[in-house]
């Protein structure tokens, strides 16, 4: 199905719910970033989800270097403040639809975002993961291109999340 020129993600998981994904909302530090560098094939895997879903990319920005490091990648920037980031995040994914996002993520200011987010998936990479935001995932994956994987491949999160 097409929405404007993307294609809409239906995921329909038996014992669980169906889902269909307009949206894809990342958190960068942690997740599609170490130390404010992104990691490697991470833009390769966003760009190609990209023709699919709408990427939107949430941080504040720790170290300074987002805009550069998401240079040439097809996605929303939204460079959140420093205080209420939790909060922030989660109005993001309600003023988005929450009921049409999936949302990735790993820090506690991630964990709202994760649990309102109609898919939330946790990454655990080497900043680790917090455990209140590992409770609110509905899946997690061991790192951030398994998880886009998740998306690209939509029967292993039928695998992992049917009833």
């Amino acid at each position: 199905m097409l929405i404007g020129e993307l294609q809409m993600i239906p995921i329909d998981i038996p014992g669980y719910k169906t889902l269909e994904l307009k949206y894809l909302v990342l958190d960068y530090n942690g997740t599609l970033a170490v130390d404010g560098l992104l990691l490697p094939d991470v833009g390769t895997y966003l760009n190609t989800l990209s023709k699919r879903l709408e990427i939107h990319v949430v941080t504040a920005d720790t170290f300074g270097a987002v805009t550069s490091q998401l240079q040439g990648i097809n996605c929303e920037l939204a460079i959140l403040g420093k205080t209420k980031q939790a909060e922030a995040k989660q109005a993001y994914i309600q003023k988005l639809g929450a009921d049409f996002t999936a949302a990735i993520g790993n820090g506690r200011n991630d964990r709202l975002m994760l649990k309102t987010s109609a898919l939330g998936i946790v990454v655990l990479q080497e900043e680790g993961a917090a455990v209140e935001t590992l409770l609110a995932a509905d899946v997690t994956a061991p790192d951030i291109i398994t998880a886009l994987n998740l998306l690209n491949n939509p029967l292993r999160l039928v695998a992992a999340l049917r009833s």
